[in-house]
C-alpha cells in the first residue's frame, strides 16, 4: 500500500514502486485523517495477547514519552484492564474445546491405601486417568525421602524426564540443582515431584515440545499429588511455577502476586511459591537470567528459613 513518514525535519513516501523523501513538515500542517488509523486499531485490539502483558517490558522499549506519537497506545489501559477477564476467557474456550474434541470416559487413578512411595510410585505406572497416558513413555513419579523437611512441586515431566522416569533432570532441573547447591539445600534430602505426572507434548519437527496440561488433566492427576503429600508430610511444599501455584490455591492464583509468601492451603498447612525454573532458561539475556536466578535463590533460601 502507498504511505507517508511526516516529520519536522524530513519526510518519506512510497507509492507502491518507488521510494522517495521531502523536506520535513510541521504538525499542525500534517493531514488530521487517517483512513488506515481506524483498521490499525482493530488489529492491534484483536492480535494483543492478554495472557503475556508485561508493562514494563513495553516500556522499555519504547518509553512512555513516546507513546503520544503511537496512536494505538491510546487503547493500552483498556486492554491491561481487561486482560485478566480475557485470560479466563481464553482459558475456558480451551477447556470446552479439550473437551469436545477429547470427550471419552476416563477411569480413577488407582491409588492404592498405602503408607509406602514405593509401593505408589508403582501403582502410577498403570495409571489411565487420563488421555496423556497414551502418548507419554511413562509415568514419573516423585523423588525423596519419606519426611523431607521441603517438597517442591513442579508442572509436569519434560522430554527428558519422560524418557529417564525421573523427576527434574533435563535443562531445568539441572538450573534447579545449580539453585539448591546455592541456596544450601541438599537435593537428597528434598521431596521432588510434579502436578501431572505424564509428559503432554506436541510435535515440531523431530522435537517433542511442551504443552500446558488443562486443568482436566491436572484433576486427573490430583489423587497422586494427595497421596504424595499425605506420605510425605513435607514441613513446606514450595510450588514451582503458575501451574503448580494454581493446583494447590486455585485458579486465581497468581505466582507474581505472593512469591515468596508463606501461605496455607487445603491440601498442606504451610505453602511457598516461586518460578518454575524453566522460566529462568527463557530470559531474553544472561543479565535478566542472571537477576532472576538470583531471585529465585532467594526464594530456596526462604523456603529453608521457613522450615526452620
Amino acid at each position: 500500500m502507498r504511505w507517508s513518514i511526516l516529520t519536522p525535519g524530513r519526510s518519506a513516501h512510497w507509492d507502491g514502486e518507488s521510494l522517495t523523501f521531502t523536506d520535513g513538515i510541521d504538525k499542525s500542517k500534517a493531514p488530521s485523517e487517517d483512513k488506515v488509523e481506524a483498521l490499525w486499531l482493530t488489529y492491534y485490539g484483536n492480535i494483543f495477547n492478554p495472557a503475556r502483558v508485561k508493562v514494563h517490558a513495553m516500556l522499555a522499549e519504547m518509553p512512555k514519552k513516546y507513546w503520544r506519537n503511537l496512536p494505538e497506545t491510546a487503547l493500552i489501559p483498556a486492554l491491561v484492564r481487561e486482560a485478566p477477564g480475557r485470560v479466563d476467557e481464553m482459558m475456558k474456550r480451551s477447556e470446552a474445546k479439550f473437551v469436545a474434541e477429547n470427550d471419552e470416559e476416563w477411569t480413577a487413578a488407582p491409588v492404592p491405601d498405602s503408607s509406602s512411595l514405593s509401593t505408589m510410585a508403582k501403582a502410577s505406572k498403570a495409571c489411565t486417568a487420563c488421555h496423556l497416558y497414551k502418548q507419554a513413555t511413562q509415568t514419573v513419579f516423585g523423588e525423596g525421602p519419606k519426611g523431607a523437611r521441603l517438597m517442591l512441586l513442579g508442572e509436569q515431566p519434560g522430554d527428558q524426564e519422560d524418557l529417564t522416569g525421573e523427576p527434574f533432570v533435563g535443562p531445568a532441573g539441572k538450573m534447579l540443582d545449580r539453585a539448591l547447591v546455592e541456596a544450601g539445600i541438599d537435593r537428597s534430602e528434598v521431596y521432588v515431584t510434579n502436578t501431572v505426572k505424564h509428559f503432554k507434548w506436541e510435535p515440531r519437527g523431530k522435537r517433542r515440545l511442551h504443552k500446558k496440561p488443562n486443568s482436566r488433566e491436572i484433576a486427573a492427576c490430583r489423587p497422586w499429588l494427595e497421596a504424595e503429600l499425605r506420605l510425605v508430610r513435607p514441613g513446606l511444599l514450595v510450588c514451582l511455577g503458575a501451574t503448580a501455584g494454581q493446583a494447590i490455591f486455585g485458579p486465581s492464583f497468581r505466582v507474581t502476586r505472593d512469591r515468596g509468601k508463606v501461605l496455607k492451603a487445603d491440601l498442606a498447612p504451610r505453602v511457598l511459591a516461586t518460578v518454575h525454573p524453566s522460566s529462568l532458561l527463557r530470559q531474553p539475556d544472561e543479565e535478566s537470567r542472571e537477576r532472576e536466578y538470583k531471585l529465585f535463590v532467594a526464594d530456596l533460601r526462604a523456603a529453608v528459613k521457613a522450615t526452620k
